[in-house]
């Protein structure tokens, strides 16, 4: 599963709209400007609410100049930063973006959301120690979280920390049965130990309960292939050449090894998932998949 960079969610931020508004300033000094602290926030959330529904539709250019001006006229709302932040964060302008986290979190620093999003940013800086302390400190605040518990997962997977991240991975499935991005992680620390049976136990488990999650599929495609080429079984071998092949369909960025990589697949998996993206069927597949790209 991809490492899990937690989208902020642009539902949480919308929910500031149901905030009850400011009054309206009763009078004004005759003769003198003056400007409405009220009406300016009214139109700073008026503007984060536009910011957030660009989000959704990842028009970030757009939504972009719409919540920096939100976080002026409306700098008091924790939620218009955090909508900054993760905007920021996903066009990935870190620097950016944790300052106007830090600015949400100093303006209510019990929202775990804001720590969460600050993970998300030091893991995509590589700072997994620093994720992980950003992780832990969401999940005290909401400690059965799945997505927390699983980015937490995913920190300690970087620093090598196999043991701790399957713990995690199984807290998260512990509280949501149907998370397989987190059952399929635990099929990928076990095929790099070597336990291919663990592996594809785990990803028919994932495959279970999404069939068009793209990633499992892939995966236990590969781990089969192997199986019935070392066992010389053809039907398992032809069985795992249909899964790839679907797998294929449904996404084709998972041909692509470098996008596996990024998706934490180890160096046994991507050695096999090479050999198995060569076979002739699968790169007729791939050929298929880029040819529709263009219309999906």
């Amino acid at each position: 599963m991809p490492k899990h960079i937690r989208l902020i969610s642009f539902l949480v931020a919308c929910s500031l709209w149901s905030m009850p508004k400011a009054a309206h300033a009763q009078a004004l000094v005759p003769h003198t400007l003056q400007l409405d602290p009220a009406k300016l926030e009214k139109q700073g959330l008026s503007l984060a609410q536009e910011a957030a529904q660009l989000g959704q539709f990842q028009q970030f250019e757009l939504a972009l100049p719409r919540a920096r001006l939100a976080s002026q006229l409306a700098p008091q709302n924790d939620k218009v930063w955090f909508l900054l932040g993760g905007l920021q964060l996903q066009t990935k302008d870190f620097d950016a973006a944790i300052a106007a986290l830090k600015k949400a979190q100093s303006l209510n620093p019990k929202n775990p959301d804001v720590l969460f999003a600050l993970g998300s940013a030091n893991f995509q800086q590589e700072k997994y120690q620093a994720a992980i302390s950003n992780y832990q400190a969401g999940l005290q605040l909401k400690p059965n979280d799945p997505d927390g518990l699983f980015d937490l997962g995913n920190a300690y997977y970087m620093l090598n920390r196999l043991p701790d991240a399957i713990a995690q991975y199984n807290k998260a499935v512990s509280q949501d049965k149907k998370f397989w991005p987190a059952i399929n992680n635990i099929g990928l620390i076990k095929y790099e130990q070597g336990d291919t049976e663990a592996a594809i136990k785990q990803w028919q488990s994932a495959v279970s309960i999404d069939k068009q999650a793209a990633e499992p599929l892939l995966a236990l495609a590969v781990a089969l292939y192997n199986k019935g080429d070392a066992s010389g079984e053809l039907r398992l071998r032809q069985q795992a050449l249909k899964m790839g092949e679907s797998a294929l369909r449904i996404d084709g960025r998972y041909g692509d090894l470098d996008f596996l990589k990024q998706n934490l697949w180890g160096e046994r998996l991507l050695s096999d998932t090479k050999k198995f993206l060569e076979l002739p069927s699968i790169q007729a597949a791939l050929q298929q998949s880029e040819r529709q790209q263009p219309t999906q």
